[in-house]
């Protein structure tokens, strides 16, 4: 079967891939950059790859005309606080546009669960875009979900920076709203059963786990599965706006994901019915087991993809690709360079900088730089990477972007997204004379911008001159 798998580089989208891939089907992704894809070369082999953007004007020679079955994994709820419904609504109109020359029988939407009255701006954005999928040329098969835990996920991840770093908590009345979590494996399972299923054609199906909790008992239990107390107190005088900055200042997620979530927690997610768990025969995974499943894969470093990686949980919402060029006029450059023996080695060491495994010299003055920034509204250190050794362009790296990962060109350039008066790179390069080469580039924004390089050239100094020498006698 060919699909076309739009949001391939999203969080749902890479862990359906290979899912898809091992089924036997031909898969088109459709991303806006191809250079971001997040995939190993071996996949890239068996996929083909089209640059669309679906908020521009539409390009019907750019999908083949031969495809089957379209997955639509797009939204934009972290892009914005404000406009992002008209975003998910255009978006979702010009796909119905890029379909019509094509032989497409069904699409399948992930969307959110929609049993309430009133709905937040955010269940609204998806139950519209479920409205005009719905006019399509096709069969539409919508799945519409609970919280989704998994590695990786957006929820899991909040819920684990909240539990882990705050064992005493102050909440808002929102944690006592209930939901129903749904495992990702049990996700991936549902998105490829419908697939082709003619019983799900033209119909809306609810999919959620088997458990119905508050979000102060899915705090609680992820606490009892980690094996320690916490104890919760809510207070009714929390405003939206300050929960939102709760969350932002706490966890990992950005402030804009953090305004729309608290939005959509006010209200009741949970499923209406179970009939596509019978007609597919699927045992949804309670949400004890989810938290287990989610835990393995991260002790065994098999996260597939987190949400951290999206663009959008970043500075900047727009394409990278013209950073990727570093400046030579203009700037302010702390260069340094070193002789190495075992330039493979030293290779590896440049694939797992950042995340956990520190920046290899000061990590104490990486983290107060990273707080400072959290506190400027910036994106801060809590990010780290979704991979101890593997990067790919466009994945985040703390309070950087990737932008090149060639390790075969012994080249790594990151760029940052924290807050600053300027822009800066970062890029480590290993020549052909096994000279390492560190080099820190700066584009100042004005007199402001000058002044803050030279500020901080003493810790530079000292910081930049240590990274690059543990970089190549292997110390942290």
């Amino acid at each position: 079967m060919n699909i076309l798998l739009t949001g391939a580089n999203g969080y749902i989208g890479m862990r359906l891939l290979p899912q898809l891939l091992s089924l036997g089907h031909h898969v088109i992704c459709a991303v806006r950059d191809a250079g971001r894809l997040s995939v190993d070369d071996e996949i890239k082999k068996r996929i083909k790859i089209v640059e669309i953007d679906f908020l521009k004007e539409v390009d019907e020679k750019i999908l083949p005309r031969n495809i089957d079955t379209a997955y639509f994994l797009i939204h934009s709820m972290n892009s914005s606080a404000k406009d992002f419904d008209e975003k998910e609504a255009n978006t979702a109109k010009n796909f119905n546009a890029y379909l019509k020359n094509t032989n497409v029988k069904q699409v399948i939407y992930l969307s959110g669960i929609v049993n309430d009255n009133t709905l937040s701006k955010h269940l609204s954005s998806r139950k519209n875009v479920e409205n005009i999928l719905y006019k399509g040329a096709f069969n539409l098969t919508v799945l519409r979900a609970g919280i989704i835990v998994g590695s990786g996920s957006s929820s899991f991840e909040i819920i684990r920076d909240l539990c882990e770093k705050l064992p005493i908590m102050i909440t808002p009345k929102w944690v006592k709203t209930k939901t129903q979590p749904i495992a990702i494996r049990d996700i991936i399972h549902f998105l490829t059963g419908v697939l082709g299923n003619e019983k799900a054609y033209n119909d809306s199906f609810d999919i959620a786990g088997p458990d119905v909790l508050t979000y102060k008992e899915m705090l609680h239990q992820y606490a009892k599965v980690r094996g320690f107390k916490n104890w919760i107190y809510t207070v009714p005088v929390m405003t939206p706006k300050l929960s939102s900055y709760w969350l932002y200042f706490v966890t990992s997620t950005s402030y804009r994901l953090a305004l729309n979530l608290v939005d959509s927690m006010k209200i009741e997610v949970i499923a209406s019915d179970n009939r596509l768990e019978k007609i597919l025969e699927i045992k949804t995974h309670t949400y004890t087991e989810a938290i287990d499943m989610a835990f393995k894969k991260i002790e065994q470093n098999l996260v597939v993809s987190s949400w951290k990686d999206s663009m959008v949980s970043g500075r900047f919402t727009k394409d990278l690709e013209k950073y990727i060029q570093v400046p030579k006029y203009g700037i302010l450059k702390d260069e340094k360079k070193l002789k190495i023996d075992n330039p493979d080695l030293v290779l590896e060491n440049i694939w797992k900088i950042g995340g956990d495994n520190g920046w290899y010299y000061g990590n104490w003055l990486w983290k107060i730089r990273g707080f400072l920034d959290k506190i400027l509204g910036g994106v801060g250190l809590r990010r780290g990477r979704t991979h101890p050794d593997k990067i790919f362009a466009g994945d985040a790296l703390d309070f950087w972007r990737v932008l090149l990962a060639d390790k075969k060109g012994k080249r790594l350039l990151l760029f940052a997204e924290m807050k600053l008066p300027g822009e800066a790179w970062l890029e480590f390069k290993i020549d052909e004379n096994n000279i390492l080469q560190q080099t820190a580039t700066f584009r100042p924004r004005g007199l402001k911008g000058r002044l803050y390089w030279y500020s901080i050239v003493p810790f530079h100094y000292f910081i930049f001159g240590g990274m690059i020498r543990n970089i190549a006698n292997n110390r942290n």
